[in-house]
């Protein structure tokens, strides 16, 4: 990091402590500006990396959107999450174009999905690839991407890869990412073999059972949670960096507005619920466009809930929570005779439906192994009662497919 980045922290961190007030007032734009830049920078585990609290997920950067890159550098943003299959490799080289004559200035993740018997020799050559398009020589942080399956983890082409790239210094960690069924399962393993110095996983409020503590009163449809949190827990005991994504529980904002006080939304509510886990260090979340960039740095800084935030995320979770997929539930996996994953239905039907980016939602269902073409001729019964959250699945899948397909 250089000089003039670490003064820029100094100086960000002292004055943090100064602006940490739960809102700036409607109609101040001093006080507004001032909240729009990083507060926070945090040490990544064992990588020693130093993060902004709040940083860029690319997973929906295009070509033409450079812009957006440049006004997160402006705004103190230093890490850069992105991945080889992100809007068909547009992702990668808008972050190449935009960050090669920064690359001192910041960190690097890029990810790539693998199969249990993928080679040493094809991950190195897609490596090289997102390399290329990051116009770059090595990345801070290489993950196996969207790990659902501990098979995919012990493939020993893995290993010899991550550690052949490591001497080669065409990246400096390793570490996966997850947000599906068997995500559990799959960090326990990557725990015992020591395998991560980073993970990044979905973590939201509404997921957490922590949130539901108090509210019982009035949640009728909460069932049973993951145990992300004792993982997370874990993660740092053993000195892993723990990124969180996926923090915004759908992420409906406009939904919220009409709720929300001055300068505080729903989406800084989110992320202050997030980063006031002593067990995450920092997270992601897809920047779209400047204003929503600078209403999410408004969040930065803070270690704990400011007033109205649990207001503004109990009305969220009651408007929502009987609608949304909850990651790594995993109860409805096994349901479907014709083996459609609906977890990963539901997941893309998100991006599309809540996120508003079907295009996106499209690319990421153009992956799957199997889609939802068995879902039109089904009739539903199989998966009629399998979410335990009470989500009609049966109402959902056929439609999905129809949209995404």
């Amino acid at each position: 990091m250089s000089s003039l980045n670490t003064n820029r922290r100094d100086f960000l961190r002292i004055g943090a402590a100064a602006t940490a007030l739960p809102f700036a007032a409607k109609g101040h734009a001093t006080e507004r500006q001032s909240a729009a830049e990083v507060k926070r920078y945090v040490t990544l585990g064992r990588t020693g990396l130093e993060i902004s609290d709040i940083s860029f997920g690319a997973s929906t950067l295009r070509l033409g959107q450079e812009r957006l890159v440049h006004h997160a550098l402006d705004r103190g943003i230093n890490y850069f999450d992105t991945a080889e299959g992100y809007a068909r490799t547009e992702s990668e080289q808008v972050l190449g174009k935009v960050l090669k004559d920064k690359r001192d200035q910041v960190i690097i993740t890029s990810k790539a999905v693998t199969e249990p018997d993928s080679s040493r020799e094809s991950l190195m050559g897609r490596l090289d690839e997102s390399l290329k398009r990051l116009q770059t020589d090595y990345v801070d942080i290489f993950m196996n991407h969207a790990v659902n399956d501990v098979a995919v983890l012990s493939n020993p082409e893995w290993h010899a890869f991550i550690d052949k790239a490591k001497e080669q210094g065409k990246i400096r960690f390793a570490g996966m990412s997850g947000h599906a069924g068997y995500l559990l399962d799959c960090l326990d393993y990557a725990f015992d073999q020591d395998m991560a110095d980073v993970i990044l996983v979905a973590h939201t409020f509404g997921e957490d059972p922590k949130f539901y503590e108090n509210l019982t009163r009035w949640v009728d449809w909460v069932a049973k949670h993951p145990k992300l949190p004792e993982r997370l827990a874990r993660a740092k005991e053993l000195d892993v960096g723990v990124i969180a994504m996926k923090t915004l529980m759908g992420a409906r904002l406009n939904d919220m507005r009409p709720y929300e006080t001055g300068d505080a939304t729903f989406a800084q509510a989110a992320f202050r619920w997030v980063l006031s886990n002593p067990n995450v260090d920092a997270l992601i979340v897809t920047m779209r466009e400047e204003g929503t960039i600078d209403e999410y740095l408004g969040a930065s800084g803070y270690e704990e809930l400011a007033a109205g935030d649990m207001e503004l995320l109990e009305r969220y979770a009651k408007q929502h929570g009987a609608s949304y997929c909850r990651f790594a539930c995993n109860d409805c996996s096994s349901a479907c005779p014709y083996g459609v994953p609906i977890p990963d239905l539901m997941r893309t039907r998100m991006y599309a439906t809540d996120y508003r980016d079907v295009q996106f939602a499209r690319e990421e269902y153009a992956l799957l192994e199997t889609n939802g073409e068995a879902c039109l001729s089904c009739s539903g019964e199989p998966c009629a009662s399998a979410c335990t959250h009470g989500l009609p699945l049966a109402e959902l899948c056929a439609p999905t497919h129809e949209m995404l397909a």
